[in-house]
């Protein structure tokens, strides 16, 4: 039997560091992304996610050079998302070795861009990246570009329309997990997973694999995690780590 995917997911800046957030705020400098990458070869990790978190809020253009030096050094399937607004720019990052594009803030303006992207690579290579954030009121509400707009529409209309313009895969992150190592939002994921068809990967609190068991459990199809794998200890000491596969056979 095949255990579901446990995917450490890496956030980089704009001078190309690797860096880790608490609910999408306050980055903190954790070190280089190529030599995370070669960490997690060594540890022969299901995939990697890699997200640069200020392209879309500055308006950048996807660093092409270095995503290039990521992608040659992993030996593992490679997602990458950050500042992806064009088929341009989502050719761009494919011919430079990376095997999915993981779409976010664009498809507020643009959910069309998840067709053309489905039609022109294949929906296997299409994730988007849905980032959900309680209000005031405990409503769940979409938002984009690091947190910073809401969008009107409930998050489980938003992933169901996605699916069906091509999406095959959805990221579903919680912004008040991020970080906390404090558990999934499992509510969020319950009330997404059994909605829709393509594989869900949950995001956002893990802290231990009981964790990713209770996430899967509730209805992920997969899970991905950052803390977990970047921090070892309660004064959040950088260690890049990975479960055995004995310690995730249970999944």
């Amino acid at each position: 039997m095949i255990r579901a995917r446990v995917i450490p997911v890496l956030l980089c800046n704009l001078e190309g560091s690797l860096v880790k957030t608490k609910k999408f705020e306050k980055p903190v400098y954790v070190g280089d992304p190529v030599n995370a990458v070669k960490i997690f070869n060594d540890k022969e990790v299901d995939e990697l996610i890699f997200l640069d978190i200020t392209a879309s809020q500055q308006g950048r253009k996807p660093n092409v050079r270095y995503i290039r030096d990521v992608a040659t050094e992993a030996f593992m399937p490679l997602a990458y998302g950050g500042g992806l607004r064009t088929m341009e720019d989502i050719s761009a990052v494919i011919k430079a070795g990376i095997e999915k594009v993981s779409l976010n803030s664009i498809l507020a303006d643009d959910p069309e861009l998840v067709t053309r992207c489905s039609e022109k690579f294949g929906s296997s290579a299409t994730v988007v990246s849905v980032d959900v954030k309680k209000d005031f009121w405990g409503k769940y509400r979409v938002v984009v570009k690091s947190g910073s707009r809401k969008l009107d529409i409930p998050p489980l209309e938003y992933v169901q329309m996605l699916e069906e313009k091509g999406a095959g895969e959805v990221l579903l992150n919680s912004v008040d997990r991020d970080g906390t190592m404090e558990g999934f939002d499992l509510g969020l994921i319950k009330m997404i997973a059994p909605q829709v068809s393509i594989p869900l990967i949950a995001c956002g609190g893990a802290a231990q694999t009981g964790d990713f068991k209770q996430a899967i459990d509730a209805g992920a199809s997969a899970v991905a995690a950052g803390s977990m794998f970047v921090f070892q200890g309660k004064h959040r000491a950088v260690l890049i780590s990975y479960p055995s596969e004995k310690e995730l056979s249970f999944l």
